[in-house]
Order: C-alpha cells, then sequence, then structure tokens
C-alpha cells in the first residue's frame, strides 16, 4: 500500500470554530438571564396557588354581623343567628357565635388595644361555613335571619373575593412579564453575538457565498452553534434556579417561601423545559439575525 493510502484521514476542520474565547461570558450571561426567567416563572406558579387557596377560603365561608334588639342581650343574638343559618340544608355546613373576645380582637389592629373596646357596643360575629357543593347564598342566609327576627348583615366576602382574583391576576401577570423580558433580554445578547460572529468572518461568508453556499446554510451554522451555547447555559440557570426553589420549599416551613407565596415540589417540573426554550429562542434570534445580516452583504 502507499504512504498516501497509510497516513490516517484527517477530518475536514468546521467552518465556525467549535470553541470561542468570548463563549464563557456569554453562556454566564445567559445562565443569569435564564436563572431570572425560571424564579419568575415559579413565582408565577406560587402566586397563583396562593390565590386559588384565598379563593377556596372566601368563597367556603361567610360572615354574620348581628346586632342585638330589644332587650335581648348581643351573645343571645348571635347564638339565634347561629341556629338558624346552621338550619339552612343544604347551603350551610356550620355556624359558630364567636365570643366578644374574639370580636374584639378583630377590632384591636384598626383601633388599637385600648379601652374604647370596653365602652363600645360591639356587635357580635357568626362565622358560616358553606357547603363547598351547594353554597348558600347571602340573599338566603339574610332571608332565613329576618323571618327568625334577626337583625343581621351578611358578608359573603365577594367583594374581597374580586380585590384578591385582581391582585392573584396583576402578581401572576408582572412575574410572566419579567420571565418574557429575560428572554427578550437573551435574544438581545444572541443578536449581538451572532452579529459580531458573521463581522469577524465576513472574508470566510464571502468564499462561502462564491463556492454556492446559501444564506440559510450560512445562517443554519450560527443557528446550531448558539442554540447549543444557549441550552447549556439553560441548563446552568435552571439548576440554579431549582436548588433555591427547593431550599425555599424544605425550609419555608412547608409553604414555601412565605405563606403569601406557597412553593410546592411540582413547580420545580417545570424548569426542565428551560434549557429547551433558551436554545429555541437563540436559535430563533441568531437565525433572523445572519439572514438579515447576510442580505446586506450580498
Amino acid at each position: 500500500m502507499s504512504p498516501a493510502t497509510d497516513a490516517p484521514r484527517r477530518r475536514p476542520a468546521p467552518l465556525l470554530p467549535p470553541e470561542d474565547a468570548r463563549d464563557g461570558a456569554l453562556v454566564f450571561v445567559v445562565a443569569v438571564l435564564s436563572f431570572l426567567a425560571c424564579v419568575a416563572i415559579v413565582a408565577a406558579l406560587g402566586a397563583n396557588r396562593a390565590a386559588g387557596g384565598w379563593r377556596t377560603q372566601l368563597v367556603g365561608s361567610a360572615t354574620v354581623l348581628v346586632r342585638p334588639s330589644g332587650t335581648e342581650t348581643a351573645d343571645a343574638a348571635a347564638a339565634r343567628a347561629a341556629e338558624v343559618l346552621s338550619g339552612i340544608k343544604p347551603g350551610v355546613e356550620e355556624a359558630d357565635a364567636l365570643e366578644k373576645e374574639k370580636a374584639e380582637a378583630l377590632l384591636k389592629p384598626w383601633l388599637g388595644d385600648t379601652d374604647v373596646l370596653q365602652d363600645l357596643p360591639v356587635p357580635r360575629l357568626v362565622s358560616v361555613e358553606l357547603d363547598p357543593k351547594s353554597p348558600a347564598s347571602a340573599a338566603t342566609m339574610e332571608k332565613a335571619l329576618k323571618d327568625a327576627g334577626v337583625d343581621a348583615t351578611v358578608d359573603d366576602h365577594s367583594l374581597w373575593l374580586k380585590d384578591v382574583l385582581h391582585a392573584g391576576a396583576m402578581a401572576r401577570a408582572a412575574a410572566l412579564g419579567v420571565a418574557a423580558l429575560m428572554a427578550a433580554a437573551a435574544a438581545a445578547v444572541i443578536a449581538f453575538a451572532t452579529r459580531a460572529g458573521l463581522a469577524a468572518r465576513r472574508d470566510l461568508v464571502g468564499v462561502l457565498h462564491l463556492a454556492g453556499a446559501e444564506d440559510g446554510f450560512i445562517a443554519g451554522l450560527f443557528q446550531v452553534r448558539f442554540a447549543r451555547m444557549a441550552a447549556l447555559a439553560g441548563l446552568f440557570g435552571a439548576g440554579g434556579a431549582a436548588i433555591i426553589g427547593a431550599a425555599a420549599r424544605a425550609f419555608g416551613g412547608g409553604e414555601g417561601l412565605t405563606p403569601a407565596l406557597p412553593l410546592a415540589w411540582s413547580d420545580l417540573l417545570v424548569l426542565p423545559a428551560c434549557p429547551l426554550i433558551a436554545a429555541l429562542v437563540a436559535a430563533l434570534a441568531a437565525r433572523i439575525t445572519a439572514l438579515g445580516l447576510l442580505k446586506e452583504m450580498v
């Protein structure tokens, strides 16, 4: 056999070098953006869970304000109201008259711990647990109390429910907006890197054009390169967010970071999608940028 045949075959060098001195900085920036996006998504899930829990509590309960009339004492009026409400079947599961001390405790955050409460005719409250399958309406409970001769006002928490749902929607929108902003920032970083890479290899692009290479082929080279880098950065970012989320869930007393933002282990299941999304965003940004610049070079 000839020496030429015995010589080992060398694989052709890639058109783009597999590594670049600036790759580390780019991976770091995209990893940080991915981390922030993942944290925002987990926060959105927690806010959605918190709003759902508050909604369940408000829908499943009601508060009745009882005012004594005639010679009847406030405690007696509250007890009679609780008895009347407990008899609404189906609709009410349980009705309990709150003691005077508990009613005063509800007023202390507004009036303070003063002796004024002792002189005020503090109305009695009745806590009502509604049937989750067929909850009684406020009109039904007010009619039953009126028929029994009890002067009372029913609060079915509908006003608070609207505020809770609005607050939950705003929290979700803010968290998702932050995630979308991080994705847009990552796309801008990839677009800048693609522009710089094409500018540095303008001569090579010209040779490829002369050899008959189409713009789609050249853009695909940058697309694959930056998609791989973004996938690696997304993996780092998702890993960091998973560590933070797991720590918050483990050391948050079973509720997550705070009771207002409860986290669940299932929330972390969305994080493995981060590398794929980062790769798709990077691939799309690199391809659009490369195709636009290649048309200008022609």
